[in-house]
């Protein structure tokens, strides 16, 4: 390579590929590269034909679908009629972020490094296929694929003369520039604070529409040991149009609790006023911050102070440590023979960023303010499937959203930002969300002969309830639901509904209560005692066939009864059943949308 430039590209639905990307662009500029760092979509696409060394971080949504920050680059790349030597001048490598529990693990990145190639560029190390369920996480592939493509990278582009390796002892300097408002006493009102143009109706998380609460009401009874909430928005006056199967993202905040937690400890006053400059003209100045924003404003809708720390985390604290004992624990952190250790200390008990601070006090006690925007990541959006249809709720969108709250070894039980957030809002203090809705993985059929089968136990309902609302609401039956829970009396979720239009012939629902009884019965019990009249649909009447819920064990357990019904009513072999479930999935008939 005849100059020293890189660039690096993420995709991602959350903020882990722009993490690891701004990771990799902290270690190419200790090797003195020309660095820029974008999105995949704000990237102008055609500029690959310039470029000399790229490096692509990202992640693979739903049924094998790129990231939203990915999809224009994803359909230019695709294009057929793209010359097969357009990158020949291209070295690249590429970087996947996935879950190993979902069914098309990693294979946006495995596309994309075999697209590249048959465009001709030179790729520098194999394609690296990092797995959040790996015992150590996805830096177990991270790391080491790194060490890898550094080596390869100096190899093609030495250092010039006279430099080196900038040590990583060496601080780098912070990624903004912080000035504080001596106007301290004149504190704005944040509250009224509003993200975009709101006069423009194209919404995103950078101009949300803030819906008004409705209501959050609980939907299990009060002794069950999980709060469902059903979720309603108030969309009036946006013209926000979605489908069946569509999300809604929605701009969480971390709990006030939380929040003067952090304040207190790191000795910070909540209404001090600041802004922000750019200290490097490659990274852009975040656009979710007000121009002159208060500390308590960071704290609660910017800074993820209550996620699991990642191992570049504890790298960056290592500059901040002058304790002893505190430097020599962040350093074994930070080494390959550490990371077991690391994973049973944040990962295992789900250590947040908040409590590690507390737990190196000398260490955090020397964060200067402006180095917490490296240090911590940023909040992200959280995705819900939209559980409601416009033809049944004009103006309104619904979220079935179960509260998360867990225990581990740590004292304080472990709750999830958004929903802790989102269930103790009161709708009669005329709240608003910003919201904005994306395209869902799932897509359904629009003929309205055409059957459609559903397996959603628990939440998983939600995508289906937004398709059973959208047809019941033309008359439209064929509408086949298996639904499975605890206790019939407890969490059976939208019952007086479904009871409701099975009476009036416009559902078929299979129901499993786990706990009703002493054998455990689940939805794929169900499918086998329905497993004719299923294979009937499916054969006879190209029936659509989807299954959405958590990805532990429920999707491989109803995948397997479905073969089986293949296999017994289809007179076919266990290789041939498999053949024909894939068959399904190529046209779209067999779809499953499931999370972890």
């Amino acid at each position: 390579m005849d100059d020293r430039k890189l660039l690096i590209l993420y995709g991602s639905q959350s903020g882990t590929s722009q993490d690891v990307a701004e990771k990799v662009y902290r270690e190419a500029k200790r090797r003195h590269f020309a660095t820029r760092v974008m999105s995949l979509d704000s990237y102008t696409v055609a500029n690959l034909l310039q470029e000399g060394l790229v490096i692509f971080v990202c992640a693979t949504t739903g049924q094998g679908d790129p990231p939203d920050n990915m999809k224009l680059f994803w359909r230019f790349i695709l294009r057929k009629n793209l010359p097969s030597n357009s990158l020949v001048n291209l070295k690249y490598a590429v970087l996947g972020l996935g879950d190993s529990s979902y069914q098309k693990f990693n294979v946006i990145a495995k596309k994309l490094f075999k697209r590249i190639q048959q465009l001709g560029g030179q790729s520098l190390v194999p394609v690296g296929l990092a797995d959040d369920q790996h015992d150590l996480g996805p830096d177990a592939v991270i790391y080491p694929w790194l060490t890898s493509l550094w080596n390869q990278v100096l190899s093609l582009s030495p250092l010039p003369p006279g430099l080196e390796i900038i040590p990583g002892h060496i601080r780098p300097p912070p990624r903004y520039n912080v000035l504080f408002s001596e106007e301290s006493s004149k504190v704005p009102d944040l509250s009224v604070f509003r993200l975009g143009n709101q006069g423009n109706n194209a919404y995103s998380q950078s101009n949300p529409f803030y819906a008004r609460l409705i209501s959050n009401n609980r939907v299990t009874s009060e002794d069950h040991f999980q709060d469902v909430r059903l979720v309603r928005l108030d969309i009036q006056g946006s013209n926000i149009s979605f489908s069946p199967g569509d999300v809604v993202s929605l701009a969480p905040r971390n709990s006030q609790e939380s929040v003067d937690e952090f304040i207190q400890h790191m000795k910070l006053s909540p209404n001090t006023l600041f802004t922000l400059q750019q200290n490097d003209p490659d990274i852009p100045l975040p656009f979710t911050l007000p121009h002159l924003c208060t500390v308590s404003y960071l704290l609660q809708h910017y800074l993820d102070i209550n996620s699991v720390p990642r191992r570049s985390f504890f790298e960056l604290l290592v500059y901040f440590a002058d304790n002893e004992l505190e430097k020599e624990k962040l350093e074994e952190f930070c080494t390959a023979e550490g990371q077991e250790e690391l994973y049973s200390y944040c990962n295992r008990v789900k250590r947040t960023i908040l409590e590690v601070l507390q737990d190196f006090p000398h260490t955090s006690a020397n964060i200067p303010f402006e180095y917490l925007f490296d240090v911590i990541p940023q909040l992200q959006p959280r995705a819900f499937s939209i559980a409601s249809s416009l033809q049944a709720h004009p103006e309104e969108i619904q979220v079935l959203m179960a509260v998360v709250e867990y225990r581990t070894k740590m004292f304080r039980p472990r709750r999830g930002v958004c929903s802790t957030w989102l269930a103790g809002l009161d709708p009669r203090k005329g709240v608003h969300v910003p919201v904005w809705v994306k395209r869902g993985t799932i897509t359904f059929p629009t003929d309205p002969a055409t059957p459609v089968i559903m397996v959603g136990p628990g939440t998983g309902c939600a995508p289906f309830r937004s398709f059973i609302q959208e047809r019941s609401s033309k008359q439209i039956a064929g509408n086949i639901l298996y639904f499975g829970c605890r206790n019939q009396e407890k969490d059976f979720f939208c019952a007086d509904e479904w009871t409701s239009l099975v009476e009036r012939g416009l559902l078929t629902l299979y129901t499993a209560f786990s706990r009703d009884q002493e054998d455990k019965i689940y939805v794929q019990h169900r499918i086998e005692e329905t497993s004719q009249a299923l294979w009937n649909l499916l054969d006879k009447h190209n029936a659509y066939f989807y299954i959405a819920g958590n990805a532990k064990r429920m999707p491989d357990d109803v995948s397997d009864a479905l073969k089986a019904a293949i296999q017994k009513y289809g007179n076919r072999t266990a290789e041939e059943a498999d053949k024909y479930l894939l068959q399904l999935d190529q046209k779209k008939r067999y779809q499953a949308e499931t999370w972890s």
